[in-house]
C-alpha cells in the first residue's frame, strides 16, 4: 500500500521548486521576463496618461484560435466570448436564457420548429449589418466539415449527415430565422447560448478565407485589435455595442504560464485579474489588503480517460475497474488544497440527473491487484499516462497529479510513462487516441446533462482526430439512452435516462473520474462587480476599474 508520506514528499517536493524558482527569478530576472512587467507597467501609465482604462487578464496557455466555432478550449472561448453574440445568452448567474441578437423566440408544439426574431439595429465590427442571412450563413458553414466540432458535438452532426438533427435554417424575413430540426432536442435553445455558437460576420469571414481564424469579427463587446502568439491578445471596447456598454477600454490576455510568477505579477501590479492560482497562494491572496479572491460557481469535472479503442490491458473492463481501486481519490483530492471535490459521475452534483445513488469504487490495492489477475495481468504492464503542463481550473497542479498517480499505480506493478505536452500538443494527441491514459476535464457549457454525457462518452464523439470522447468509449446501451434524452421534453423522464446511463459507465469505468472544482480568480481589489459564470467564462462588459 502506498504510504501517505509519499504523496506528502511529492506535495512538499513541488512547493520547494516552486519557492527556490521564485527566489531565483526575482534575483536573475530573464530579458523576455523583464520586458513583460515593464509590457504591463508601461500599458498601465499609457491608460493612465490617456485616461483610458485598461484591463490586463493574466492566463496559463494561449488561444488556440479565435474562430469560436472551431474549438473547445477555455482559453480561446475566453476571448472570443468578448468579441462575439449569440441569438440568446445566459443571466449573469445561471444558464436559464435570455434575449441576445435575438429578441424574442416561439417553438411549434411538436417540438421542431423555432423561429426567432432578430435585433434590427446590430453593426458588425467591419460596420456590416447584422441580419438573418448572417445567421443562415453561419450555421450552414458550420454544416460543411468536421472541424467545427462543436456543431458535430451538440447537434448530431457526422460524416453521413454534416446537418446532424438541423434540417434547414431559413432567413424567413430581414430579422427572422427559422430552424426545422428533424427531432425534438430538449437542450436546444440552451446550446444556441453557447459561445461556439456566437455569429460571425459574413463578409469577414468569406475575405479572410482560411485566415479567419486570426482576424475574428463579431458584434460583441469587444473588438479584436492584436494577437501576438504565446504572449497577448489585445481587445478594444466596441463604441457601438448595442448591449450594455464595457467600463473598460481595452482588454489584454496575457500568456504567463508558470502559476507562481503570474500571481508575483499580480502582486507587483502588472497584471490585474488572473486565473489558475495555485491552492496554496489563496491565503496569501486573501491576507493581502490590495488582492481579492472571486470564486467561479463549480460546473465542471477532471477526469483520467482511459482509451478503451486501443489494444491492450486497458481494452478490458476488469482492468479499468482495476485502476479505479487503485488510486487513493481522498489522498489525490489533497493536492487541490480545498477547492477540489471528489467526483464518482461524467457530471458534478450541481447539475439535475446527478446519480448520488452511484457508490464510487474507493481504495483497495488488493482488490485491484485481484482484479488485474483475473484480467491475466497479476505481473503487470507499462502505460503511458498524458498530461498537460499548463493549468486548468480543474486540476490546478497536473504534473503533481500524474506524479502521484503513477506511484499509486506502481502498487499494483502498472508502470506509467508521463508524457507531458503544451496545452494545445495534449488536445492534439488526445483527440487523435495517441494516449493510453490521459488528463482532461469539462466545464459545462448550457447547464445540461446532455453537454457532459453525450459531448464526453457517446459513441457519435469518439471519432479520431476531433474526439470529445477521449476514452473512445462505445457502448450502445449507453449511445440508446443519451439520445433518447435529446428528445424528451420532459426532464423528469430524462432524468431516469441520465441516472441509468451514469450507472452503465461507472461499471464500464471508461474514466478515472477526478474532481469538481471552485476555481479560484485572483484579483486586484480594483477590480468590481465582476461575476464569473458557472460555464467557465464570461464577458467583461459589466466589470469595472475604480482605482
Amino acid at each position: 500500500m502506498i504510504k501517505k508520506q509519499r504523496l506528502l514528499f511529492l506535495l512538499v517536493l513541488s512547493i520547494a521548486l516552486f519557492f527556490i524558482l521564485a527566489a531565483c527569478n526575482k534575483d536573475t530576472q530573464s530579458d523576455s521576463e523583464g520586458s513583460g512587467n515593464a509590457e504591463g507597467e508601461n500599458k498601465a501609465s499609457e491608460g493612465e496618461a490617456s485616461g483610458d482604462k485598461i484591463l490586463v487578464f493574466g492566463r496559463g496557455a494561449d488561444s488556440i484560435q479565435l474562430d469560436p466555432s472551431k474549438v473547445t478550449d477555455g482559453e480561446s472561448i475566453y476571448v472570443t466570448n468578448q468579441i462575439y453574440d449569440t441569438l440568446v445568452r445566459y443571466e449573469e448567474e445561471s444558464t436559464e436564457v435570455k434575449p441576445a441578437l435575438a429578441t424574442e423566440w416561439k417553438v411549434s408544439e411538436d417540438g421542431k420548429v423555432w423561429t426567432f426574431q432578430l435585433r434590427d439595429d446590430v453593426k458588425f465590427h467591419d460596420g456590416n449589418d447584422f441580419t438573418a442571412e448572417d445567421v443562415v450563413f453561419n450555421f450552414e458553414r458550420w454544416t460543411t466539415s468536421a472541424e467545427f466540432v462543436y456543431y458535430g458535438y451538440m447537434f448530431g452532426a457526422s460524416e453521413d449527415n454534416m446537418k446532424g438533427i438541423i434540417e434547414k435554417v431559413e432567413a424567413t424575413g430581414d430579422y427572422e430565422v427559422t430552424f426545422t430540426l428533424s427531432e425534438p432536442n430538449a437542450p436546444f435553445l440552451y446550446t444556441l447560448a453557447m459561445p461556439p455558437f456566437g455569429i460571425a460576420s459574413s463578409k469577414a469571414v468569406e475575405e479572410h478565407g482560411e485566415d479567419y481564424f486570426k482576424n475574428p469579427v463579431g458584434t460583441g463587446p469587444f473588438t479584436f485589435e492584436e494577437w501576438l502568439p504565446d504572449d497577448k491578445i489585445t481587445l478594444k471596447k466596441n463604441p457601438d455595442y448595442f448591449g450594455e456598454p464595457a467600463n473598460v477600454d481595452q482588454v489584454v490576455f496575457r500568456v504567463i504560464p508558470d502559476n507562481g510568477a503570474r500571481f508575483m505579477e499580480l502582486q507587483a501590479g502588472s497584471i490585474d485579474l488572473m486565473m489558475g492560482l495555485n491552492p496554496q497562494d489563496i491565503a496569501t491572496a486573501e491576507g493581502d489588503d490590495n488582492l481579492q479572491i472571486i470564486r467561479r460557481p463549480s460546473m465542471n469535472v477532471s477526469y483520467m480517460a482511459m482509451n478503451t479503442d486501443k489494444e491492450g490491458p486497458l481494452a478490458d473492463k476488469l482492468v479499468r475497474q482495476a485502476v479505479n481501486l487503485a488510486i487513493d481519490k481522498e489522498q489525490l483530492i489533497s493536492l487541490y488544497e480545498g477547492i477540489g471535490k471528489a467526483a464518482k459521475n461524467p457530471i458534478p452534483p450541481s447539475l439535475w440527473g446527478f446519480n448520488d445513488d452511484v457508490e464510487d469504487y474507493g481504495y483497495d490495492v488488493e482488490e485491484a491487484k485481484a482484479l488485474l489477475a483475473e484480467a491475466g495481468y497479476a505481473d503487470g504492464f507499462e502505460i503511458t499516462l498524458y498530461t498537460f503542463a499548463n493549468p486548468r481550473p480543474y486540476m490546478p497542479q497536473p504534473k503533481v497529479t500524474a506524479q502521484a498517480i503513477q506511484e499509486m499505480l506502481k502498487e499494483v506493478n502498472i508502470k506509467v510513462k508521463i508524457v507531458e505536452n503544451d496545452w494545445d500538443s495534449h488536445l492534439d494527441a488526445t483527440e487523435n487516441g495517441k494516449h493510453d491514459m490521459a488528463f482532461l476535464g469539462w466545464t459545462g457549457d448550457n447547464g445540461d446533462p446532455d453537454n457532459f454525457m453525450y459531448v464526453l462518452l457517446d459513441k457519435d464523439n469518439a471519432k479520431m482526430g476531433s474526439a470529445g470522447n477521449i476514452a473512445f468509449y462505445k457502448s450502445d446501451e449507453v449511445h440508446d439512452l443519451l439520445k433518447e434524452a435529446q428528445v424528451e421534453m420532459d426532464q423528469e423522464k430524462r432524468t431516469a435516462l441520465y441516472m441509468k446511463a451514469q450507472e452503465i459507465i461507472h461499471d464500464d469505468a471508461p474514466w478515472f473520474p477526478i474532481a469538481h472544482t471552485t476555481p479560484p480568480l485572483a484579483a486586484k481589489k480594483s477590480i468590481v462587480n465582476y461575476v464569473p459564470h458557472p460555464t467557465g467564462s464570461e464577458p467583461f462588459n459589466l466589470l469595472d476599474i475604480q482605482e
